[in-house]
Order: C-alpha cells, then structure tokens, then sequence
C-alpha cells in the first residue's frame, strides 16, 4: 500500500509541475489553447500555442497525467491541432530554416 501511496504522490507532483508551466507559458503569451498528441510509449505531448503566437510543447508520461494537467491549467484544449487553432502559431526565420534545413540555406539538420 505504501507503494501505491509513493506512486500517486509522484504523480500528482508531475500533474502540479506541468499545469505549472503551462501556466507560467500562458501568462507569458497573453493566454494559451492546447492540444494533447500521445506520441507512443514516451507518452503525451502537450502543445501550446500562445494568443501573441508563440508555441512550445511540454511531454507528460502519460495521456492521464498530460489531460489532469491542462485540467489543472485552465487552458482550452482542442481535439485535433488545425484550422483556427493551427493558424495562430506564428514562426520566425529561425523556425522557417530549421525544417527546411539545407533545402534554403539553412543551417543542416544532421
């Protein structure tokens, strides 16, 4: 039993740690809306994207950790990361050369 104890206060120090910094991201971007992707056996993404545009993304170990965590938060959660939601994200140079890489003179990925 005092297993299962150690176990739950662990989590629910990890769930208070995210909505921490999700919260801290929000207030920093003038509010944020999310959206939780499991990205296998690493466990949750949590994707941020700010009202000013800004972005980021947190990893819960779990997609239950991840969603008490943006519970806790207060944020908006969307179901899937596009339209409106998708269209806030604003990028900047660094971004743009980045994923294209080498393609337009940025700098390499490898």
């Amino acid at each position: 039993m005092a297993d299962t104890q150690q176990v739950d206060a662990k989590a629910a120090r990890k769930v208070a740690r995210l909505a921490k910094q999700i919260s801290a991201f929000s207030k920093k971007h003038g509010g944020a809306e999310g959206q939780l992707a499991n990205i296998g056996e690493r466990g949750t993404r949590i994707v941020l994207v700010g009202e000013d545009g800004g972005w980021g993304d947190l990893v819960a170990p779990s997609h239950e950790t991840a969603q008490k965590a943006v519970e806790k938060s207060g944020i908006t959660v969307h179901e899937a990361f596009d339209g409106e939601f998708a269209a806030k994200v604003r990028t900047g140079p660094y971004e743009w050369s980045r994923m294209a890489g080498i393609q337009v003179g940025g700098p390499s990925n490898g």
